[in-house]
This record gives C-alpha cells, structure tokens and sequence, in this order.
C-alpha cells in the first residue's frame, strides 16, 4: 500500500528569547552569521491522497501560535524526532486529529531552522558542509532527534524496517571481549563489573545470551530502574556525606510530609 505524505506548513517555533540564546553559539561557529529563525512543519500520512476538504481541515488543526514571518531560504537545518519512533506531540496530535473524525495515519511535526548570513561584499557567504554540522549538532538533542539538511530526508521518519531476528552473542567463543563488542553495538550502556557479572553467568550456565536478553538486562539494570547513583554514597571535598542524592529528595517529605500517603515508591498507586 502506497502510504501518502502531505506537508503543512506551520508557525514559529523559536522565540526572540530563545533566539538569543542560540544565536552566540552559532556565530561561534561561524562569525557572518547573523540572524536564526524556526518554523513547524507537519508531515501528515494517510492511506490515500487527501481531499482538498481534508486538507483544509488538518491546515486549520494545525495553525496555533505566532504566524512564521522569517525567511524562506538560506541554510537549512531541519530537526525530527529520532528516526524509528514515535515522538509524543505525535502521538496526541494523531488522537486529536481522530477524534475530530480526520482519516489520517499518524501526525508528525520537525523544526525547519533557517540561517542568515551576512552580505559579502565580494563573492558569496556561505557554510561549508563541516559547519553546517557543527549547527546541526547545536540544535538537536541526539539523544531523542534526528538531524538532516533537506526536508525530503525527513521523510525517512515514516520508513517501516522489518523485524530483525534474534541473534546470538558468542560469550562462551569470544568471552569477555565479544560482550564488550555487544554492549557498544547495541548501546547497552554496561559498566565493567556488569558485563564481568554476564560473562560469569553465562559461562556458569553454558550457553550463550542472546541480544533480546542483554536488552532487556541493559532497561532493567538502568540508572532509571534501579537509581544505583541516585542511591550510592557520595563525598564531597572528601568529606563522606551521610544521605544518598535520593535520600536528600526523601528527606523532604520525611520532614514535611503534609498528610502524604505515597512518596517516592516505584509502581505506586492508591485507592
């Protein structure tokens, strides 16, 4: 099925504060620059092409905020959630868009970022491609966005890629070394007493772990499920402190707890 993306066009999405905060890191990559302006744009895919009435309908859900009035050429960078998910604005704007009873598959919205430079009295100003980088990686979180410098490449976001299957890591073959080569190809985040302890268990259980394993072992001994920093005591100017970082955050509702019934436990609910 051919999937049918419709680009809308949308407001501003940089303030004049915000504006002057980024615009000094940008001269510092290059000195001519001299202005930074952002507008939305939203990426709309449906099962087949849009009626002009539908059109019309998501160009009306999609106005909101301060009209774009900067330029239209000039550098471009352009920002997208990280390609292979589902950003979270998406995920309510999609709901929004079908419960207005709207037949779209999936809203999505990237930030076009324009540069200006100054007018050369000889010649062109223009960044090179190391530069245009350099403003690339200033103006996204590498973390949760991806960065590109055409607008078709984001296209890219809506790419279905098939399941790939389940492999192996040779721990009993190559030991030590092959699940060091694991954890930074899969981005396990492994401390080194982590990937002893998985060296060791497997080698005790003969047999090798598989990737879905050393996953699922990377989230559940994250720093997010099992706040081992936020727990570990601590010494500052080598005095040795007597609470934890998430002692200091209980400590407050221990002192203060105004008739509290849960505070700071994982899973928590009550009734």
């Amino acid at each position: 099925m051919t999937l049918h993306i419709t680009q809308i066009e949308g407001g501003s999405a940089l303030s004049s504060f915000r504006i002057q905060q980024i615009l000094p890191n940008l001269q510092a990559v290059n000195d001519k620059i001299n202005g930074v302006a952002a507008r939305f744009v939203h990426l709309v895919t449906s099962d087949a092409e849009p009626s002009p009435a539908l059109k019309d309908q998501l160009a009306a859900l999609l106005t909101y905020g301060d009209p774009y009035a900067g330029p239209v050429d000039g550098a471009l960078v352009l920002v997208s959630p990280r390609f292979g998910t589902v950003s979270p604005w998406a995920s309510k704007a999609t709901d929004i868009a079908h419960n207005c009873g709207l037949n779209v598959r999936r809203v999505e919205r990237v930030v076009e970022y324009r540069i200006s430079l100054k007018s050369a009295l000889l010649g062109k100003n223009n960044l090179t491609p190391a530069q245009l980088a350099q403003i690339g990686d200033l103006l996204h979180d590498r973390m949760t966005e991806s960065v590109m410098f055409e607008r078709s490449q984001a296209l890219g976001l809506f790419t279905e890629l098939q399941p790939a299957p389940m492999a192996h890591v040779d721990v009993l073959g190559g030991g030590k070394a092959a699940l060091e080569v694991a954890n930074t190809q899969f981005g396990l985040a492994l401390a080194a007493d982590e990937i002893d302890y998985l060296v060791q268990a497997f080698t005790q259980l003969k047999r090798n772990p598989t990737d879905v394993e050393l996953m699922m072992f990377a989230q559940a001994n994250s720093e997010h499920c099992r706040h081992k920093i936020f727990n570990a005591q601590f010494t500052i100017d080598g005095v040795a402190q007597d609470q934890s970082m998430f002692g200091m955050i209980r400590h407050t509702h221990q002192t203060n707890p105004q008739h509290m019934l849960v505070a700071y436990s994982d899973n928590a609910s009550v009734m």
